[in-house]
């Protein structure tokens, strides 16, 4: 019979220390911080045997509300500056665009979809999808998946 793995959320500061400088380590190699393991352990303060004992068990949780991607999707009249338009509204409210997709117009409309990570905007959903609306050109805009 094969155990089964189980998973456990648990706060950084009720893990040992050790957890929390291979998930840093791990960190800093994925974000060019450190190009080796070896750099890595070392500006995180730990050994390299201790790192591979734990780097395939040791995942940081994100919190929904601190990184969200949502992606939107609208309908769009086919005039010059509607999307434009729209994007300035992602921009101003402090969402940040992953992704863009739009179809060809089709009788004076065009699909939009948009994935933004929203974790720092300036507004509520709903006051954002209302102020969106509001673009001249736009047809219809709300949240497909998120």
């Amino acid at each position: 019979m094969s155990r089964e793995i189980k998973y456990y959320i648990v706060a950084a500061d009720a893990l040992p220390e050790i957890f929390v400088k291979v998930a840093e380590a791990k960190r800093m190699m994925q974000t060019g911080e450190a190009a080796t393991v070896g750099a890595a352990t070392r500006m995180a303060g730990i050994s390299r045997s201790a790192f591979y004992k734990y780097k395939d068990s040791v995942q940081p949780f994100n919190d929904m509300k601190a990184e969200h991607i949502i992606t939107f999707y609208g309908m769009l009249k086919d005039a010059p500056g509607v999307l434009s338009s729209v994007l300035s509204d992602f921009a101003d409210a402090g969402a940040n665009i992953l992704t863009i997709n739009q179809s060809i117009p089709t009788n004076g409309c065009a699909a939009v979809t948009v994935s933004a990570e929203t974790s720092d905007m300036e507004m509520t959903l709903e006051a954002f999808l209302e102020q969106v609306s509001r673009v001249n050109g736009v047809v219809r805009f709300e949240i497909l998946a998120g």
